[in-house]
């Protein structure tokens, strides 16, 4: 007899929801009755909803900036045949890829060769140095940076220098030195850079990668 068919689940000591689909089910409906989604833009509604459910916290739209344009703008660039320019291996992992229309490339350039060097000459994070090994596949793409801030200022900088702009950005680095600045400067980068490209962020500190990964999930495929 294998070890496999000798498997049993331990008795139920406490009572649970067990089945996915059911949690699924019962967690959006919570975040839907508990979260104030008033402020959030219709073609966004799910969007927030999903980066509710990977946060854990119903205030977030307290702090959510969404752009109108965002989801529509992103899941046609996905359709299309856009990759998906990851600053983490862990918002690649978050990303379910079952949801991507067109069997997306979803890509974190942290592992490549070059970053080390690249990161010590220019005397900043390899997660930033990385950022500037996507410029190739930049044109038409959905960012999605949810670790390190430097990543997401490197790639404000590239746009204002003249980069390739993306499709849409998703821009929720999380942490406590530079995290909240580096939102807010996506936030003004076409007020102050006239650089216009859609993004959803999230003010202060709060972000990451299950965030980031989420709202991926939502601009990927409307179904909930």
């Amino acid at each position: 007899m294998t070890f496999e068919t000798d498997l049993r689940p331990p008795r139920r000591h406490y009572e649970y929801v067990g089945r996915g689909a059911a949690i699924y089910r019962d967690s959006f409906a919570t975040i839907r009755r508990e979260a104030d989604l008033s402020s959030v833009p219709a073609e966004a509604e799910r969007l927030a909803v999903r980066m509710i459910h990977g946060s854990g916290q119903v205030d977030l739209t307290d702090d959510l900036l969404i752009d109108p344009r965002l989801v529509p703008r992103a899941r046609a660039a996905l359709e299309a045949g856009a990759p998906i320019l990851c600053d983490a291996t862990m918002v690649v992992r978050g990303v379910t890829r079952s949801r991507l229309p067109v069997d997306n490339d979803v890509l974190c350039l942290l592992e490549d060769p070059r970053v080390p060097d690249l990161a010590d000459r220019w005397g900043t994070t390899r997660s930033a140095a990385a950022v500037s090994l996507w410029e190739p596949r930049l044109e038409g793409a959905v960012v999605a940076i949810g670790n390190a801030p430097t990543a997401l200022f490197h790639l404000l900088e590239m746009l204002v220098d003249g980069a390739p702009r993306p499709a849409a950005i998703v821009g929720c680095p999380v942490g406590f030195i530079g995290a909240a600045e580096s939102k807010q400067a996506l936030a003004d980068l076409a007020t102050d850079h006239g650089i216009d490209i859609p993004f959803v962020t999230v003010r202060g500190r709060r972000g990451g990668s299950a965030m980031t990964s989420s709202a991926l999930n939502a601009i990927a495929q409307e179904e909930e």
